[in-house]
């Protein structure tokens, strides 16, 4: 199952590069899609014994602090608008639905990962309409009427799924215990939103990207700038609390699939290039981790 997972990128590549046109019809499909994954997941773990712990608070910091922090740094610098929005979205992003695979496989305590996991999707579900109510698309809307028609739309996919599966949980086990029998299926249906985002992208990227190479160019290098301070600093910060690989994994790697999905629908959709090239990085410095851990395991 390994070896197929580490064909997922090049293969949700190729696909979205040959089927793009497709991929852009079907845009309205994905936030169903990552509603079962994020749904899949909190099913499968004991809602009722995730834990906030202190590293957290660090890391939603960053992501939340950083992001309007950075936006507000670039545009007073006078820094191109797709550009600023790109690097906003990169480090807003929530963490991946599935971070915990790759974090346990590492040595990353489980139940850590998978607080976080619950905890900063909610907060970024509750952040972001504020945020995008004066970013993107919503600013001439009034900032009560941006906010909930944004939470509406986040909420529902990043929030809605917690509370279904928490009242599961308490209400009705056994109904829960049968559904996280399907939690494999998170995997194939993350391919699946993975291939259309990055489809939607390369499809954008083809059709508007004449005249915005000098923008893609630095979306492509602020991404690995960026995923390397995320890596790294979360590590460090992971470091202090006695699990560097959580941290590192918490802050660094990000639910891509969900990010391009909420650029092109609150950003300028070429802002979601950013995340497209950060799903890149992060895919191959996970895969160097996990043969470098195997590796000395092995010694």
């Amino acid at each position: 199952m390994q070896k197929v997972k580490s064909y997922v990128l090049p293969i949700a590549i190729v696909l979205g590069l040959l089927l793009h046109e497709y991929c852009a019809a079907l845009s309205g499909v994905v936030p169903y899609i990552i509603f079962s994954i994020i749904f899949l997941t909190f099913t499968a773990v004991d809602i009722r014994q995730l834990r906030f712990k202190p590293m957290f608070i660090w890391i939603i910091l960053f992501q939340v602090g950083v992001s309007i922090g950075m936006y507000a740094l670039l545009k007073a610098l006078h820094v191109n608008e797709i550009i600023a929005e790109g690097i906003f979205i990169g480090v807003l992003c929530p963490v991946a639905a599935a971070v915990a695979v790759v974090s346990t496989m590492l040595g990353a305590d489980r139940n850590t990962v998978t607080s976080y996991t619950v905890i900063g999707n909610l907060v970024i579900s509750l952040v972001a309409p504020i945020y995008f109510s004066f970013i993107g698309v919503n600013q001439d809307m009034p900032f009560l009427e941006s906010f909930l028609q944004i939470l509406r739309r986040i909420g529902v996919v990043i929030g809605l799924p917690f509370f279904i599966a928490l009242a599961l949980q308490l209400l009705w086990p056994k109904a829960n215990r049968f559904i996280s029998r399907f939690k494999g299926l998170a995997f194939y249906l993350w391919a699946a939103a993975l291939f259309m985002t990055l489809g939607q992208t390369i499809h954008f990227i083809i059709v508007k990207g004449e005249g915005n190479w000098y923008n893609i160019l630095w979306l492509g290098v602020s991404a690995l700038v960026f995923c390397a301070i995320q890596f790294g600093l979360g590590k460090w910060i992971g470091h202090k609390y006695g699990d560097t690989i959580a941290g590192g994994q918490l802050l660094g790697q990000k639910n891509s699939a969900m990010g391009i999905w909420i650029a092109n629908h609150y950003l300028d959709p070429l802002a979601s290039v950013f995340l497209a090239f950060y799903s890149v990085f992060q895919n191959l410095f996970n895969s160097w981790q996990i043969w470098y851990f195997q590796r000395k395991k092995k010694k």
